[in-house]
């Protein structure tokens, strides 16, 4: 898993980073094509400004589209680039925001049950949603994160120890 993971104050004494991720980048496939379109505007906007309002009429088309791109590409990519998931051996941090930041910590001892929801989409491009129940106090729902049965696994791994070491029924030893 990429990323720049949890700074060292944010862990405990013995707590210890075991995977760190963004969201999946099928989230910038959207503000992509809004840049691609909004070129094409900026193109065809600042060629049908009449000669009378030039150059002011293009740099009315050109503000306009700043403020485009702004709202439709760089506020998703601000909100991709600061969403991240972590998994440290005692929590699952959620963290996101620009301005107003946003961190869920969820100890993985409250961890009652962990479940993945993919769909056809998300299987091909190899994301889903990780939905991590607790007793009584309903569930935390990670989004688009890659490699999701990674994650997991990666979880189920810290809550119940290696799972590879566990005697399977039936086994011989």
């Amino acid at each position: 898993m990429a990323g720049v993971g949890l700074p060292s104050r944010m862990l405990g004494a013995d707590e210890y980073e075991v995977l760190h991720t963004r969201t999946h980048a099928k989230a910038l496939v959207g503000p992509a094509l809004a840049l691609i379109g909004t070129g094409a505007l900026v193109g065809a906007g600042t060629a049908i400004v009449p000669s009378d309002y030039r150059p002011y009429g293009q740099f009315v088309v050109l503000v306009l589209a700043a403020a485009l791109a702004g709202w439709a590409c760089v506020r998703p990519f601000l909100h991709w680039w600061t969403t991240t998931y972590s998994l440290t051996n005692r929590r699952l941090v959620m963290g996101t925001g620009v301005l107003k930041k946003v961190r869920v910590d969820l100890p993985l001892w409250r961890i009652t049950d962990l479940s993945v929801e993919r769909s056809l989409s998300d299987r091909v491009i190899g994301c889903g949603t990780l939905v991590a129940r607790t007793a009584g106090e309903g569930s935390v729902s990670l989004r688009d994160v890659p490699e999701v049965q990674h994650v997991q696994r990666a979880v189920a791994e810290q809550l119940f120890g290696e799972l590879h070491d566990a005697p399977h029924e039936g086994a011989v030893r």
